[in-house]
């Protein structure tokens, strides 16, 4: 696996999220898969919409561990991938998919647990006709996603982390994860220190 990907090893895209102003990060794509968690490093696909030929084309050049980020318009007309290009990617040991398209095979996701997240499902499947590029900047629902950036996904959605800001946020989503750790148990003791509310509220009337 790529260096800094294991940085983010069981940190929650929520926890990823705060630690980056809560403005990183997809909005609607959704987990087609069952639990498994999403982690490698962005090969990056842009495609027009409801056409695959350049999907394929990553498939044969993407990485063990990597990602496949397919920018393809956000159109969920045309189904972007499927089961067989999910087993390829199994096959060839890539991470996951990311789509800004649709996906169909929605079952065989959810049987194989392979992660994947889209912004739609539908039975009609892609053309072959390009045009398309690999390996450059995409655009995911707003987010900028570059070659190599370090991609993470939950059951909340996924999150994009720049490689020269990893070992940063990396490390400040540990510190949450840790104060969060203290505030639950102190939960489980009967104990919460809610008093920021009432400054906040105080705030309010400034």
């Amino acid at each position: 696996m790529d260096a800094l990907a294991p940085l983010f090893e069981g940190v929650p895209t929520s926890i990823i999220s705060d630690s980056m102003r809560r403005i990183a990060g997809t909005r609607t794509l959704v987990p087609r898969h069952k639990r498994a968690p999403l982690l490698g490093v962005a090969y990056t696909v842009k495609v027009r919409s409801g056409d695959n030929l350049h999907i394929h084309d990553a498939l044969r050049k993407a990485q063990p561990g990597q990602v496949l980020v397919i920018d393809g318009e956000g159109h969920t007309e045309r189904a972007l991938l499927g089961e067989i290009m999910m087993s390829v990617a199994q096959m060839r040991g890539l991470a996951g998919f990311v789509v800004y398209g649709a996906i169909r095979d929605a079952d065989a996701f959810v049987t194989h647990d392979f992660p994947c997240y889209s912004k739609g499902v539908t039975h009609q499947g892609p053309l072959k006709n390009g045009p398309g590029e690999t390996d450059i900047a995409v655009a995911i629902e707003g987010c900028v996603v570059q070659p190599g950036d370090i991609v993470v996904g939950d059951g909340d959605g996924v999150v994009f982390i720049a490689r020269d800001q990893a070992q940063a946020v990396a490390a400040a989503s540990r510190r949450k994860m840790q104060a969060e750790a203290q505030v639950l148990d102190g939960i489980s003791r009967g104990e919460y220190d809610d008093a920021w509310i009432e400054e906040a509220l105080a705030a309010q009337l400034v």
